[in-house]
């Protein structure tokens, strides 16, 4: 059971890295600095995040996104430099989370939680692509700061009961693995239409 536990941190920190990776670092970190929450002896690898210099960079980073997240077609843009970045640093999260664990467990950690980051990440770039074809920037900002609620949501869900965090990010994952094929045509399809329209727009 402890195993799962872990592993359900694992995964459920991962799904939210692919959303806002710096902002469950930063929340997480500072929930371990301040002893908010007590991590159990398993999970003693994530205590790191509370280390002040990464608590600093953190912070800094989800500051630029912040503001990068709520300026159409910048936040696309950020998204496309992202799509590496987070599902790396949910593999990350995903080693430290498993601690003292066999290698072998790791390493499924690891490319279960990045697997998990890129569907979150495909769905939030998806959705951000598809409000850029508005002229209006609220939308960007709701969308923003929606997503941030829900990186908040899940981390105080995670700390309330991991193996109930876990079945919900299962379950929206797999969703969005289910429609991706569908997601990657309508993104496709919007870039498309952006490039003819740059195109037009400089004859």
């Amino acid at each position: 059971m402890e195993v799962l536990k872990t592993l359900a941190v694992a995964l459920s920190l991962g799904t939210l890295a692919g959303l806002n990776l710096y902002l469950t670092v930063l929340v997480t970190g500072l929930a371990l600095h301040f002893h908010w929450v007590i991590l159990p002896s398993q999970l003693a690898g994530l205590e790191v995040l509370g280390h002040p210099t990464i608590l600093c960079i953190a912070g800094a980073l989800y500051a630029i996104e912040f503001c990068a997240d709520k300026i159409p077609w910048v936040d696309t843009a950020w998204d496309v430099i992202h799509t590496l970045v987070r599902p790396i640093g949910a593999a990350a999260l995903a080693v430290a989370a498993m601690g003292d664990a066999h290698p072998v467990f790791e390493v499924v950690a690891a490319l279960l939680a990045g697997g998990m980051a890129f569907s979150s990440h495909a769905a939030k770039a998806g959705t951000r692509l598809a409000a850029n074809t508005s002229p209006e920037p609220f939308t960007n900002i709701a969308l923003s700061l929606a997503e941030d609620g829900l990186v908040l949501g899940g981390l105080g869900l995670l700390a309330w009961s991991p193996l109930v965090a876990l079945l919900l990010a299962a379950i929206v994952c797999t969703t969005i693995f289910i429609f991706l094929p569908r997601l990657l045509r309508n993104i496709f399809q919007s870039l498309r239409l952006l490039l003819k329209k740059a195109r037009s727009h400089f004859g």
